[in-house]
């Protein structure tokens, strides 16, 4: 192994993953990456830095190839960020959700532990915990309500991450990280339905849009931004949990306004309301109190809503546009 700093990530192909190894790959770090072994291959997000990271087989549901992962690639730093991550698929699927986000989080914690207790470890913990708020906003010491099975076994992942790192003093951290978007975001998440339908609907590909409850409200950032407080929470003197957020609460309903007026469209000719994607319990108000993240971390985000559903918005266009 080279003398660089060594991380792991596993979701590498997600969101968070593909940014997450950008900004590691610019801080002169080797980047691995663990990967399941699909039918179909999922690099589209990390196509343009193939040939900087190193791509290792492994699964979260099969502790083995995990511990052996970490013995090959012997990491300074681990990110988990490997998840059932798409809340409403939690309602159809709760038992492999809980698979994946609480027993493979608690695989994972098990590997460091064996493998070498001097790895840093981030888990990737969610404002979902939060659901039926206690207070607004929340930050780092509200107790958590989870409205969803998604939710619940977010909870359970915190937890197992506080008592590993209590129990065998393991550089263990949880980032409360709450919604964070952009043009890397799958198609089944509410903010890139919308800018997609808006780019399809302005192309002449479409011209309606199917929705669900427009009055939710949610605390959205750049996921630009919140990898960066992933790798800061990793650079602190102790381990500590954080809320990430931007601290701004916007609805469904702006999200639609702002995306479809930025393509010159009147959302109420287009956007039809639709049973179908409401949820069976739903999460109304969430709000992240980031004060914490802010004075320690030093993090700010630096992309605001507007920007950044715009810059969803225009990607999407390029996208559609190119594909003609």
């Amino acid at each position: 192994m080279s003398g660089s700093k060594r991380a792991l990530i596993t979701g590498i192909t997600g969101q968070d993953g593909s940014y997450l190894a950008e900004l590691l790959l610019d801080k002169g770090y080797e980047v691995f990456g663990l990967t399941r072994r699909l039918s179909a291959t999922n690099y589209w997000r990390i196509e343009h830095i193939l040939d900087r990271v190193t791509l290792l087989p492994g699964d979260l549901l099969d502790q083995l190839s995990l511990i052996k992962v970490l013995e090959k690639v012997r990491p300074h730093e681990l990110y988990n960020l490997a998840a059932m991550s798409f809340v409403p698929a939690s309602w159809d699927q709760p038992m492999l959700t809980g698979e994946f986000n609480a027993q493979g989080v608690t695989r994972v914690l098990e590997a460091v532990r064996q493998v070498d207790p001097k790895i840093k470890m981030y888990q990737a913990s969610s404002s979902e915990m939060f659901g039926k708020v206690r207070e607004i906003p929340q930050r780092e010491t509200t107790p958590f309500y989870p409205r969803s099975p998604y939710g619940v076994t977010k909870a359970f992942s915190h937890y197992i991450t506080v008592n590993y790192r209590e129990s065998y003093d393991l550089f263990a951290v949880s980032g409360i990280l709450f919604n964070h978007e952009s043009p890397r975001r799958g198609l089944e998440f509410v903010t890139r339905k919308v800018t997609d339908g808006v780019a399809k609907i302005k192309l002449g590909h479409a011209k309606t849009l199917g929705l669900g409850n427009l009055d939710a409200h949610r605390d959205w950032g750049f996921a630009g931004d919140y990898v960066r407080a992933m790798w800061l929470m990793l650079q602190q003197p102790s381990p500590d949990d954080f809320v990430v957020a931007t601290g701004e609460s916007h609805s469904v309903r702006e999200l639609v306004e702002i995306a479809f007026g930025h393509a010159g469209l009147d959302w109420e000719r287009h956007v039809k309301l639709d049973p179908a994607f409401l949820r069976p319990a739903e999460v109304d108000h969430l709000i992240g109190d980031a004060s914490k993240a802010r004075k320690e971390l030093n993090w700010q985000p630096s992309v605001t809503f507007d920007g950044l559903v715009k810059m969803m918005v225009d990607e999407d266009l390029r996208r559609i546009a190119k594909s003609l």
